[in-house]
């Protein structure tokens, strides 16, 4: 114990520039030198998600695993972070008398640069990326609805749904020669540049659809909501498979491919900005008030129903955002793709990092997103651990790991002393 705080000690003075350092030269070296460890270490190849793919199917090559974490991450990351200390302190300094929004896009650019080179090392690891992002980006909308209103919504999976099906619409009729839909519209070579615009009409069509659920359910209290919310999500998968027009049952396909990864890690950014801003805003202090308790921010003039339907439409815009880029990720969707499995595994996102937190929704979607791609290999098994951990979270952390915390960028950013 006495070990590991000296240890805890010692790295308590590397900034967020230093921990950022450290990985770009763990990245450089798998980038480089990768493939090399991994053939003396009698791995068949690099190591995808920390190797767990790979050990969970051959436990035999646990060592060299192991091994190859420890050569590329472990000890580069610890090494460079602990040497650079004192130099990215004073880069730290320098950057904190900056404009708090240009620090925060120089640290984002670096991030996103260690991003981009980690996950071009191969093709899965930029789609697990992206589903990744798409998921911080739905973790982060239902936990406005479910955090700061401190309502129980479970129709997330139709907004999704929503966004998804008029942004592939949007999309085919316009910029692709499909089958169901006829000839292009517009010239191909639009489509990256109106995409946003297309995503936008996506997220407006979710937040109108939002509407059926919050007129009637915010005229009532208790947990109405829920059940609307649920039969709603059904109304709308089933609604969906008895639209020939959209592919019925089969769904849709052949979507462009406008969803890069740079183009994922921008709206991601956009929306943890957007929601942090909104939480912190007059209309979020009025929706904790409303949370907490609904006669007394009555009686203090805020408009109780108009506040949560405000943030309830907030919370579909933003889901339909995200049904949109993951439309455009996968390039087929199809109505069983917004059931209740996708509902178990949004929720799960949300109270397993913590309610009423951005910090927490993040956490809770990279940790959930992960470890259910790196159980892949255990099949059934994989849903009978991550609820077992769920379990656990709700007897001792009920409200999350990370909850009622406000993302403090600057404090995040500052030197270490």
């Amino acid at each position: 114990m006495l070990v590991l705080r000296k240890l805890l000690k010692t790295f308590s003075t590397v900034p967020l520039s230093g921990w950022l350092l450290g990985s770009l030269a763990a990245v450089l070296l798998e980038y480089f030198l990768g493939d090399a460890i991994s053939y003396y270490l009698y791995l068949p190849k690099i190591p995808v998600l920390l190797g767990t793919l790979v050990v969970l199917k051959y436990p035999e090559l646990i060592p060299g695993v192991l091994g190859y974490d420890v050569l590329i991450y472990l000890i580069p990351i610890l090494l460079v972070a602990r040497l650079s200390a004192p130099l990215m302190n004073r880069l730290s300094s320098w950057l904190n008398k900056l404009p708090i929004w240009l620090a925060t896009l120089l640290h984002l650019a670096a991030f996103y640069g260690i991003l981009h080179l980690w996950a071009g090392i191969n093709d899965y690891r930029i789609l697990v990326v992206k589903l990744i992002l798409i998921s911080v980006i739905l973790t982060l909308s239902l936990n406005i609805i479910n955090g700061w209103q401190g309502e129980f919504s479970c129709s997330h999976p139709g907004f999704m749904a929503i966004g998804a099906y008029v942004s592939s619409a949007l999309t085919l009729r316009l910029f692709v020669d499909d089958k169901l839909f006829g000839p292009a519209l517009l010239p191909a070579a639009l489509g990256p540049w109106l995409f946003p615009l297309i995503l936008l009409l996506g997220g407006a069509a979710a937040a109108l659809g939002s509407l059926i659920v919050a007129i009637p359910s915010f005229r009532t209290r208790g947990d109405y909501l829920a059940v609307i919310s649920l039969a709603f999500m059904f109304i709308v998968k089933s609604a969906i498979e008895n639209m020939e027009f959209l592919g019925g049952p089969r769904g849709l396909s052949s979507q462009p491919d406008y969803s890069s990864l740079p183009v994922i890690f921008a709206w991601t950014a956009l929306c943890i900005w957007i929601v942090h801003n909104f939480t912190t805003s007059i209309r979020g202090k009025a929706l904790n008030a409303v949370r907490d308790n609904e006669a007394a921010a009555s009686s203090m003039t805020i408009n109780t129903r108009r506040t949560k339907m405000t943030a309830f439409m907030f919370g579909a815009f933003w889901a339909g955002v995200a049904g949109g880029l993951f439309a455009h990720v996968l390039r087929y969707i199809n109505p069983s793709s917004f059931g209740i499995q996708n509902l178990a595994e949004i929720l799960a996102m949300v109270y397993f990092g913590g309610l009423n937190s951005i910090a927490g929704s993040i956490v809770g979607a990279v940790s959930i997103s992960l470890l259910s791609e790196m159980l892949k290999p255990l099949e059934l098994f994989k849903w009978i651990i991550i609820p077992l951990m769920l379990i656990l979270i709700m007897i001792y952390r009920p409200n999350g790991l990370i909850a009622f915390t406000e993302l403090n960028v600057r404090k995040l950013m500052r030197p270490r002393k």
